[in-house]
Order: structure tokens, then C-alpha cells, then sequence
């Protein structure tokens, strides 16, 4: 692997997005228009920090921690303007003073700033964690404090996506030469693959992206796919990987060498000739979704039109004026079909089961000035709106989707929390189909919130459908034909084309790659359709392979899968530490420990909504067994993987 030989080792900045704080000069009429787009529950312990004016901390304003999930954590119109006004006169009396942030605070003062932020209390355990998060100094306390020093050692690293480009980061950081090898002609992942009519994340922009490429200028609170793509493009410009990636280079196979303690991987180049390239280690950052699934619908195949799935979108077909069929209602349909809702003459909506919604006014608006001029001129306080949904989108969200073995009757719900949440979400579904009782009736869900993905709405869902060209479909399927989709009652519907929502195969980890272990085993035909590894990273008898976005590491409720792969990283580049401390040339997690582990992953996975539900859910592998879901807190995965035991490994000379 010669290209791994020369590698660039400029150091990477901090951020490459967030610039200078800019001093405040406007009048104190222009400040407190601003504040009026502010996002008050982090802003008062954002100047608290920014000060050192603890007064600002008053319990009268303090947000109600059952209420986060609320606009403004649910603070009546009167605590706004009451904190507006205590807001604006510690901005004018901070640009009175010239802009000069107090010293940062104690420990136990950012604690206390910490849970009056959220409402909470009893957060110690997680102060390490959430300064992390926070990293209000501008600091990196994930990048790795060591360089490699144990002789020649590469890493093939496949996919450059979020998660591949963070690990080649921090590879750089640890002077470890890596390649990556990615099958597209760019970086991105899914944010590169996925270019369908109103792709966007469900997840605010400031909690996904990386803990240390913040960027105070998001366009909209949630991100198109091109900002995205936009984003990732340029840390990998900013951290200086583009000269480490073979692009259009699909991995083919990666078979371990038990002698040389290697691993082979054989690739296809852009000019279709095959290769082999040798590795001290792989790491697969392929993700959980970026194989499509088709349904397995009898004579799918015969259909005469066009038809494609929506990952793989046909930007040159016009449908204006088409029937057009789109089978399937979750994340990526509920995005596309209110996009193109008014371009087919007929629109028929197949649906298997009706999606849970969050309301999300804002899920399409963009970021307000007013609140773009108080990231860029009030230090911090984007810092703390970062931690702020953090947390209100963590920990504190997982017991509203926890079993409560005592709760009767279980059916459409499994506690107490989860009915509150499923009567406050079932009547916002109520109220968007209130004029139309023949949509509401098949919109509204009746098994568990959580129990599924629960998508994002502001009203365009009820919208599309309500269209005089659009009809929602909830009949069984019998089988697709040459002209269109037959139901199983015989009605026909005939179509021009045919769109796929219908997901991933979540389940097929590191699908189609062939990858072979010790002693010739098949990772495929050891998995046998059941994936499971270690922390979702070690896998026993493939030494030396680390994955990302691996098996049980998908969040439901609670959190970003940015954050899950920055601990999966650094627990990875801990288990490079450990075998250039030792000067072994791998390791391969025991068995025991493994099993143990998935023993307790699958024990609370059936304690949590999506686990105890039989509704259909990607979240299943085809023996029923929740194989993508982390059932524990984020703070604990964050704790099991701070670095390895070394205990826990066979350390191979």
C-alpha cells in the first residue's frame, strides 16, 4: 500500500468554520430586537458563564425539565419577557465593558449552570461528558494525546462519510497513516448518496455535526442535504484528507493474514481493475444505511415503466403530469412526497403502517438574523444552545420510550410517559386531519411512540395528502405488474412510475463486502443475518477490525449519531494506543466479553418500546432481534468507551 507511505501530516485546526466573536456595537433598541428570536432557555446561563453574574440564574426562569421538548422549554410569555429584559441589560453592560468574557468558571459553578440550563439536577456524572460536548473554550478533549511509535502501521479505513473522515482526523492527529477507500466520486456518505426532493436531517444542525468543527452560520435549524453534504466536503478540505482518499474505489473483500498479523483488501478501481492493498487494521465506516431495500413484492420486476428507489433518485425524469406510486411512508418518503405532491397528475401513497410525528414549526425555516447576530457577537451562547439540545434530545428523552412492567394495558403504549406522549403527539395528528376523518383514521398510529422512527412534521404531511391528486393506500399489495400494483382485494392501479421508500438493509452490516477472519471464518456466515459486535465495534476472530455505526449503536430518542461515532472513534484510536504501548501487532476482543455484553444489550433492548412492540421496524433483524438499537444512555456508552480494557482483548504478538 504505498499511498499510506506518504502521508501529509499538517496539523489540523480547531474548527474550520466558526470565526472570530465579533464585538458588540449596536444600540440597545438593536439588541433587544434580537433577543426577541432568541433561544431563551440557554441564554441566560450562557451569560451567567459569559459574566460570572449568577444573579442572572433566577429560579422564577428556570426551565421546567418535563417541558424541554416544548418551544422555549414551555416559559410563559411573561418569564420570556422577564428574561429578555435580564438578557439585554447583561448584553449592553458585557459591550458597556468593552467584550471582555469573565474568567471561565469552577467546576462546580458550570454544573450549576449546567442543570439550571435544563432544569435539572444530580448531573455531576455527566459534567466530563457535557464539557466535551460544550467545548466552550474552543478545545478538542476527544483528539488523541499520543503518536503512533510502534513502526510501520497503516489503516484502511472504508468510507469517507462522517464517520470515516472523523476517524482519518483523528489518525492524523495520532501521526497513524491511514488511506481511505470510498466508492463514490466524493465525501459525504449518505449525504452524497441520498439527493431526493427535500432531503434533509432530522436533527438540529448544531447537535449533528462534530463536537470540534462548529459552525456558527447554519442556514436553516435543520440541514438541507446540500449544506450537509456542503459541511462535510469542507472538514475534509479544512483537515487536509482529500490527498488520503482513493475515490471510486469500491472494497471488495478484507481477508486477515494470521502470519503477518495483516489484512488484505481487495478493491475494485475506477478503471475496473482489481487490486490488493495490505492493512495492519481496517475500520468499516459504511454505516447501518447505505444499502437500499427493495420490497419483496411479487413481480416487482416486470414493471414496464420507470421505477427507482429514493436513494438513488432519478433527477431526470419529470414527473409533471404522471401517475406516479410511492410505496412506503417513512423518513425519506414523509421528506420527498409533500416535495413533489403537485407534479403527477395521480399520486397514490402506499402505507403499512402510519409514522409517529414530532411538531417541528421550524423544521423548514431558516436560522432568524436575530438569532444568527447572537452566535456570531454573544461568546458561547451557540456553545449552549449546542448543550442545551444536547441534552433536552438525550438522556432525559429515554424514559418516555422505557417499559414499565406494572403499566396495564400495554398495547398502545408501555408507561405512564409514553402515554402522555402518545396522547400529545396523537392529538397534533388529530388536529392536522381534523377536516379530513378518512385520512386521520389511517394516519394515526396505534402501537407505542418509540416503537418505530419518529419523524418530523410541520404541517406539510397532512397538506400532501389532503391534495385532490393524491390518495393514501393502506390495502395489502398482492404484486406489482407490467402496468402497475395490483391489491390483494384485486383492486388495480395503474401507474406511469414507481418510487421506493421503503429504507435500508439496516440489518446487512458491511454488505456486499466478503470479509474473511481467523482460522477462514465468514463474518456473513458467522453473523448468519444476526449482526452483533462488541461496544458495536469489536467483532471476536477479526483482529484488528473496527466498526462504526456498527451493530446496536443506532439512537432512537436520545442523541446524534455524530456523537456516537466520536466516542466509537476514540475508542478505536484507544485500542491503537493500547497495541502501540504494548508493541503487539493486534488484538480480537474474547469471546466471553462479547457475549456478555450483547446478553445485556438484548436484555434491555426488550425493555424499551421498540424492543417489547411487534409493529414492523427496520430496527429488527429478520429473527426479531433489535440489532441496530443502543438501549442505555449516552452516558454510558460514553463511559465504556473513554478507552479499552485492555483486559478485555487477546493481544497477539
Amino acid at each position: 500500500m504505498d499511498d499510506m507511505d506518504a502521508i501529509d501530516k499538517v496539523a489540523s485546526p480547531f474548527s474550520p468554520f466558526v470565526g472570530p466573536i465579533e464585538p458588540i456595537t449596536e444600540s440597545d433598541d438593536e439588541i433587544r430586537a434580537m433577543l426577541e428570536e432568541a433561544e431563551i432557555p440557554p441564554l441566560l446561563p450562557a451569560l451567567a458563564y459569559l459574566t460570572g453574574d449568577l444573579s442572572l440564574l433566577r429560579d422564577d426562569l428556570r426551565p421546567d425539565a418535563l417541558m424541554l421538548a416544548m418551544p422555549q422549554a414551555g416559559l410563559t410569555d411573561e418569564q420570556l419577557a422577564t428574561a429578555r429584559e435580564l438578557a439585554l441589560d447583561a448584553i449592553i453592560r458585557f459591550r458597556d465593558s468593552g467584550s471582555q468574557p469573565a474568567a471561565p468558571p469552577s467546576d462546580d459553578v458550570l454544573l450549576k449552570l449546567m442543570e439550571y440550563a435544563v432544569g435539572g439536577s444530580d448531573m455531576a456524572a455527566y459534567l466530563p461528558l457535557l464539557e466535551e460536548e460544550l467545548a466552550i473554550l474552543g478545545e478538542d478533549r476527544r483528539a488523541p494525546d499520543w503518536s503512533w511509535t510502534a513502526g510501520d502501521f497503516k489503516v484502511a479505513i472504508i468510507g469517507a462519510g462522517m464517520s470515516g473522515l472523523l476517524v482519518a482526523h483523528r489518525l492524523r492527529q495520532a501521526d497513524v497513516p491511514f488511506v481511505i477507500l470510498e466508492k463514490n466520486a466524493d465525501v459525504g456518505g449518505t449525504w452524497y448518496e441520498n439527493s431526493y426532493p427535500g432531503c434533509r436531517v432530522d436533527n438540529p444542525n448544531h447537535n449533528y455535526s462534530y463536537s470540534f468543527a462548529q459552525r456558527h452560520d447554519w442556514p436553516f435549524h435543520f440541514s438541507t442535504q446540500d449544506v450537509l453534504l456542503d459541511y462535510f466536503q469542507h472538514c475534509a478540505d479544512a483537515f487536509h484528507l482529500r490527498d488520503s482518499i482513493r475515490f471510486e474505489t469500491e472494497v471488495l473483500s478484507a481477508t486477515w493474514d494470521e502470519d503477518s498479523a495483516t489484512w488484505t483488501v481487495r478493491v475494485r478501481n475506477p478503471d475496473g481493475r482489481e487490486e490488493d492493498l495490505v492493512a495492519n487494521a481496517v475500520v468499516s465506516a459504511v454505516g447501518q444505511l447505505n444499502q437500499p431495500s427493495l420490497p419483496d413484492i411479487p413481480g416487482r420486476d416486470t414493471f414496464a415503466g420507470p421505477t427507482f428507489h429514493s436513494a438513488r433518485w432519478n433527477h431526470d425524469l419529470d414527473l409533471r403530469g404522471k401517475r406516479v406510486a410511492v410505496i412506503g411512508t417513512g423518513a425519506s418518503a414523509v421528506q420527498f412526497i409533500p416535495e413533489i405532491a403537485a407534479l403527477p397528475s395521480e399520486l397514490l401513497v402506499f402505507q403499512r403502517t402510519p409514522p409517529w410525528f414530532g411538531p417541528t414549526p421550524d423544521y423548514h425555516d431558516e436560522v432568524s438574523p436575530g438569532q444568527k447576530w447572537l452566535y456570531g457577537h454573544v461568546p458561547s451562547y451557540s456553545e449552549w444552545n449546542r448543550f442545551w439540545i444536547f441534552w433536552r434530545m438525550g438522556d432525559g428523552a429515554l424514559e418516555a420510550v422505557r417499559v414499565d412492567p406494572e403499566w396495564e394495558p400495554k398495547g398502545a403504549s408501555v408507561s405512564m410517559t409514553n402515554e402522555f406522549a402518545r396522547v400529545m403527539l396523537g392529538e397534533y395528528i388529530k388536529m392536522e386531519f381534523a377536516d379530513r376523518p378518512d385520512l386521520l383514521e389511517h394516519a394515526l398510529p396505534t402501537y407505542p411512540v418509540g416503537s418505530k422512527r419518529m419523524l418530523r412534521d410541520n404541517g406539510v404531511w397532512a397538506s400532501a395528502l389532503k391534495r385532490e391528486n393524491v390518495q393514501l393506500v393502506c390495502d395489502p399489495i398482492r404484486e406489482i405488474t407490467p402496468t402497475g400494483i395490483e391489491m390483494q382485494d384485486g383492486t388495480a392501479h395503474d401507474v406511469d412510475v414507481i418510487i421506493y421508500g421503503t429504507g435500508f438493509k439496516a440489518s446487512k452490516f458491511l454488505t456486499p463486502m466478503t470479509v474473511t477472519g481467523r482460522g477462514g471464518l465468514d463474518l456473513h456466515e458467522h453473523w448468519n443475518g444476526d449482526a452483533r459486535a462488541y461496544l458495536g465495534v469489536n467483532i471476536p476472530s477479526f483482529p484488528n477490525l473496527f466498526c462504526l455505526y456498527g451493530p446496536n449503536t443506532n439512537i432512537v430518542v436520545n442523541g446524534s449519531i455524530v456523537y456516537f461515532s466520536e466516542c466509537g472513534v476514540r475508542y478505536i484510536l484507544g485500542c491503537l494506543k493500547l497495541l502501540s504501548d504494548t508493541k503487539h501487532r493486534a488484538l480480537d476482543i474474547r469471546k466471553d466479553v462479547h457475549d456478555e455484553f450483547n446478553e445485556k444489550v438484548d436484555a434491555e433492548n426488550k425493555l424499551m418500546a421498540w424492543g417489547w412492540s411487534d409493529v414492523n421496524s427496520w430496527y429488527k433483524n429478520e429473527y426479531g432481534r433489535v440489532a441496530q438499537n443502543w438501549p442505555f444512555t449516552l452516558l454510558e456508552y460514553w463511559q465504556r468507551t473513554l478507552a479499552p480494557n485492555p483486559d478485555e482483548y487477546e493481544l497477539i504478538d
